[in-house]
């Protein structure tokens, strides 16, 4: 008896745990002041990127588990806002302001008037400030030991350095911290003291509205490093 017992308790409680670890479906729009719909912007699943973009109705429909706590909505001009979803199916957002049509990230391509920043593109013409791109594969970065060596070469008008510090002119920070964000390869790091520029296949330094698409951890401008991958390497 004692172990039919144990064998129907595990048995509940796999299919208890199963259950609780059902996904939800969470949907909504996204709207601008105006109550613009929002079509192409990113949704953002506990600060990392999903697959998803919202419609040409600016609305959008996601899965998540339940143990998700923020949905966040990303644009390539207007940074992001973010919700909680404190167990919410209907979750709607609206920006601040006239938001320009964004671009398609899973059509659009990086040409001429398209610059990369990360999360997607954003038309040249809604920047404000510019995008500065150093190539480290060029030989006169071969024997840097760092990025921060790279950074004060003055290969970017703006930029600070001092020791393992830096500084973009230009951006306004919203809190008592200085320091850039470094995004590398898509994902947001505290550090890049390990990375060699060896390592390196370009850095973009960020700021104003080419930085706002991280909201306000873009506020003290953005470190955007890209690793040589191996298909970089084949290509030679």
């Amino acid at each position: 008896m004692l172990c039919s017992f144990i064998a129907a308790s595990a048995v509940y409680g796999q299919k208890a745990e199963k259950k609780s670890n059902k996904k939800i479906t969470i949907t909504g729009y996204v709207k601008d002041e105006a109550q613009k719909p929002i079509r192409y912007a990113i949704v953002l699943i506990d600060g990392d990127k999903s697959d998803l973009i919202t419609n040409k109705e600016g609305y959008y429909k996601i899965k998540v588990r339940p143990a998700v706590a923020k949905i966040a909505i990303l644009t390539q001009t207007n940074g992001v806002v973010e919700e909680p979803v404190n167990g919410r199916t209907r979750i709607n957002f609206t920006f601040q302001g006239s938001v320009p049509d964004q671009i398609n990230p899973k059509t659009g391509s990086a040409g001429e008037d398209d610059i990369n920043v990360g999360y997607g593109t954003v038309k040249r013409k809604n920047l404000t400030t510019p995008v500065n791109e150093i190539d480290v594969t060029q030989s006169k970065y071969a024997a840097y030991r760092s990025v921060y060596e790279v950074l004060k070469s003055g290969s970017v008008p703006g930029v600070t350095v001092s020791g393992n510090s830096i500084r973009i002119q230009g951006a306004s920070s919203l809190t008592l911290s200085t320091e850039p964000l470094f995004v590398v390869d898509g994902m947001t790091v505290n550090s890049v003291d390990d990375i060699q520029p060896q390592m390196i296949k370009s850095i973009q330094v960020l700021k104003g509205s080419a930085a706002s698409i991280y909201g306000s951890r873009g506020a003290n401008g953005v470190i955007l490093i890209n690793l040589i991958k191996g298909s970089d390497v084949m290509k030679k």
